[in-house]
């Protein structure tokens, strides 16, 4: 049987268009907001890496935040899920010099293959989505603008390497800063924490600063197909 969701949390036609375009190679995503004359193309969907999720339970949150983390209510079966993103380009000149304008547009949990049929607001459990906008369910991605995904039971322990190193920069003094204890998965886009206790990961990824929104793609049987967090590109894009 068909799965019904709530349509409060269902995406609109202009979020909809973008979540189910921007993993799409070759997809024009709209125009740059400072050149209506340039689209902001897909260019290459990359594999990034695996993490492995032992509880099911997900926090999709900034990855320096000192609160609890913010974890969904969807839940996916406990396993090990690839994550990909999505890049764009959108060439521009500033200057006098050329660049490629080559940006994370988003990045995303790949739960399973299976088409997605709808695409709803990544609501946390503890929002209250009587009066809340919905539709703009997310995270403060602070001033670093990261988002992070990883299980529930082991984000203290994964996002510790961030807190120590923000407290070891905030103290000041002559030291070099630390080195993070993260693995750095390309040019300090993404960042991969492991715990082998909790036999958990985090992946830390680029987002928008301020505010970043939290999608869940579901299947026709209401299975969580994917869990995915638009990156900087996405405003731009769809201005």
């Amino acid at each position: 049987m068909a799965w019904v969701g709530n349509a409060r949390l269902a995406a609109g036609p202009q979020d909809a268009g973008f979540l189910e375009s921007v993993f799409v190679p070759g997809a024009r995503l709209g125009v740059r907001a400072d050149d209506p004359a340039t689209f902001v193309e897909v260019v290459e969907v990359e594999e990034l890496t695996t993490i492995r999720v032992p509880s099911g339970r997900l926090i999709v949150d900034s990855p320096w935040s000192e609160e609890r983390g913010r974890e969904i209510v969807a839940r996916v079966p406990p396993g090990t899920y690839r994550v990909e993103v999505a890049w764009t380009q959108a060439p521009y000149e500033f200057g006098g010099t050329y660049f490629d304008g080559r940006e994370c547009a988003a990045t995303r949990l790949c739960v399973s293959d299976d088409p997605v049929v709808v695409w709803e607001a990544g609501v946390g459990v503890n929002d209250d989505i009587g009066d809340a906008d919905v539709a703009a369910a997310g995270f403060h991605s602070d001033s670093e603008a990261m988002g992070a995904i990883a299980d529930v039971e082991a984000w203290e322990a994964l996002t510790a390497p961030f807190h120590r190193f923000r407290r070891a920069v905030s103290s000041g003094g002559s030291a070099p800063a630390p080195d993070r204890d993260t693995e750095d998965l390309g040019d300090g886009w993404f960042e991969k924490s492991s715990n082998e206790g909790f036999k958990a990961d985090l992946i830390a990824f680029d987002v928008a600063e301020g505010w970043a929104p939290v999608w869940i793609g579901r299947t026709r049987t209401g299975a969580v197909a994917s869990v995915l967090v638009p990156g900087q590109m996405a405003t731009s894009a769809l201005a």
